[in-house]
């Protein structure tokens, strides 16, 4: 059963809302998925990015700012009975389906800034286990028992581990500062970009990898060619354009 979000203006219910986009934009222009034509909402106000089961609702940097359950959001993960609140209208997030996701899955995401990448792996060594982050070249402690542990040196010939059923996958940075740092997609989803520049998620399926443009009004590139809004699956060795970097994706047999 898909996600839908009831909106509502002092109680009353005006209508219900299908989340069956990838991308679902709201805001006060005509060309918004959701309009409300309302002064104190923005031309465009905010997005929700539905991937699989799981929606994440992001602040396109609007005037009076997005609410969810009372607090001001920048990004923030959807989960069952929050309330987006936009202005005077609200916006009931149903979903009754178990999310593979959590949120600190995705607060915890790997972005491509310049400003996270200056640590060194020493530094994040020193942290408590916690407070590791995962970033481009170093690995996260990952407490999800449903994940198989990072993959050591082993000789080509070992077996694969069988509760994997998909290589890990690996992202390597081939330009720009960050050059030859590399990062396993441990996680069920991982973000790359430059926030408020260009955004890509890359989710970890069953079957595959697959990576899905997020924001900004260009669409990565993989291998010369631009994505559209669908999620495209990588293949090993594909070269991904994003925000000004070019990496590679890879299997880790």
């Amino acid at each position: 059963m898909a996600a839908k979000l009831i909106l509502s203006m002092d109680g009353l219910v005006l209508k219900e809302i299908p989340l069956t986009k990838e991308r679902t934009t709201l805001g006060r222009k005509p060309h918004n998925d959701i309009q409300i034509d309302n002064l104190a909402i923005s031309g465009e106000h905010s997005v929700i990015v539905t991937i699989l089961n799981d929606s994440f609702l992001e602040d396109l940097n609007s005037t009076n700012g997005t609410y969810v359950n009372g607090q001001p959001i920048k990004k923030h993960f959807l989960q069952n009975n929050d309330v987006i609140e936009l202005g005077k209208y609200k916006l009931k997030y149903i979903n009754e389906t178990p999310s593979q996701t959590t949120a600190a899955d995705f607060e915890k995401t790997m972005v491509l800034r310049p400003d996270l990448m200056k640590k060194t792996a020493e530094q994040v060594a020193a942290k408590p286990p916690s407070m590791v982050d995962t970033q481009v070249g170093m690995k996260a402690v990952d407490t999800q028992a449903n994940l198989a542990p990072p993959t050591q040196a082993a000789p080509p010939v070992a077996a694969a581990t069988p509760a994997q059923a998909v290589p890990m996958g690996v992202i390597q940075v081939l330009t720009g500062a960050n050059a030859g740092k590399e990062l396993e997609l441990t996680k069920n989803l991982t973000t790359l970009g430059k926030p408020g520049v260009q955004v890509a998620v890359i989710t970890r399926r069953p079957h595959g990898y697959f990576i899905t443009h997020v924001e900004g009004a260009n669409f990565p590139v993989v291998n010369g060619t631009a994505l559209d809004t669908h999620p495209h699956e990588l293949k090993d060795h594909d070269v991904i354009e994003l925000a000004g970097v070019k990496m590679e994706f890879f299997l880790k047999g």
